[in-house]
């Protein structure tokens, strides 16, 4: 039986049956195998097909993966703080990314704070041709004051939003920028196939909550954060009505 699969993941990635053949190094005639379904690639070819196509090797190949083993694969590691994070880490990952990048918090102050050149290499990623989400807290909704009545730190939690805006305006250009309106469970910073979620814990600032880090393997729970973004995203205004990239 033809993997389907396979198939429309080649067409995808914008290769055919030669090109997909010389990324991975092996004969023409072994993808048309692949791709009737005759024969099922070993498995440091599947991890490296499923690399090149940007795909879940799970995906590809569902009936030749452990999922059992793949449970936990997922999560990198965790901190009991976002401020135990290592502090290279955020601009090592964005460096990195040349496809997607999905930002979703209330503020996320920290990272401009913190980090002089992380406007700069948004910049640039978005520029190279690089998707830049940004999600930041709805000033004119709800849940930022729900938030910071939560905290009880008077009006802090909306300062701190007009601060990072001030921040992000600059690259809404390049960028698209929305406001959100939603209950914060976590947030949320995806940088191609990893992504650091921070947790948020009632009544604590979120540098004080867990924290982990997660590689897309197989989906399960890399998966189950990109459809909230994909979720608050729909949901969510532009920023000032302006026309998005």
């Amino acid at each position: 039986m033809t993997n389907e699969r396979l198939r429309r993941a080649v067409l995808r990635a914008g290769f055919d049956v030669g090109t997909l053949a010389e990324a991975t190094e092996v004969s023409s005639k072994s993808v048309e195998r692949w791709i009737r379904g005759d024969v099922v690639p070993y498995s440091r070819t599947r991890f490296r097909v499923a690399a090149i196509l940007h795909e879940d090797e799970s995906y590809l190949w569902p009936q030749a993966v452990d999922h059992a083993s793949l449970a936990g694969a997922e999560l990198v590691t965790t901190w009991p703080r976002r401020s135990d994070v290592p502090r290279h880490l955020w601009t090592e990952l964005l460096r990195q990314a040349d496809r997607n990048v999905d930002y979703l918090a209330f503020a996320g102050l920290f990272l401009t704070e913190e980090h002089p050149d992380w406007i700069p290499t948004l910049r640039a990623r978005a520029e190279s041709g690089a998707r830049v989400r940004i999600l930041i807290g709805d000033p004119a909704g709800k849940q930022l004051a729900y938030r910071d009545a939560e905290k009880e730190i008077g009006g802090g939690v909306a300062g701190r939003v007009s601060a990072v805006l001030s921040y992000y305006r600059p690259l809404a250009g390049v960028a698209a920028i929305r406001l959100h309106d939603t209950p914060l469970y976590n947030s949320v910073y995806r940088f191609d196939d990893d992504m650091i979620v921070n947790t948020h814990v009632y009544g604590l600032l979120a540098a004080h909550t867990p924290t982990m880090h997660i590689r897309r393997v197989d989906g399960a729970y890399f998966q189950t954060y990109l459809e909230s973004f994909e979720r608050v995203w729909a949901s969510a205004r532009p920023l000032d009505g302006e026309d998005e990239t």
